[in-house]
């Protein structure tokens, strides 16, 4: 088994725990994570107790460097998703 958990194998996982079709909860998926999405394009806080909080940060505008040719290039403003784990996740992850 890999490190990774893919969207299709969390699907399954899901849908036998729920003891749901594959194809019922790829739909709850995909609407929870729409609703994610555009709640976070609205500039909206995303609170899941327990599991977690969905944000949207600023990142300022700043230069850096082409590492091929070491020149300086302007990195434009941009804001960026975050996500700040909950205290039950955090828990689970450590235990």
């Amino acid at each position: 088994m890999s490190n990774n958990l893919t969207k299709s194998e969390l699907i399954s996982a899901a849908a036998k725990d729920a003891g749901l079709t594959k194809a019922a909860t790829e739909k709850v998926l995909n609407s929870i994570l729409n609703t994610i999405q555009d709640g976070l394009t609205n500039g909206q806080r995303i609170t899941l107790v327990g599991f977690g909080t969905f944000s949207v940060g600023e990142r300022q505008a700043r230069q850096g460097r082409n590492p091929q040719t070491n020149a300086v290039i302007n990195i434009p403003a941009a804001k960026v998703a975050r996500f700040k784990p909950g205290k039950t996740l955090k828990e689970a992850v450590n235990s």
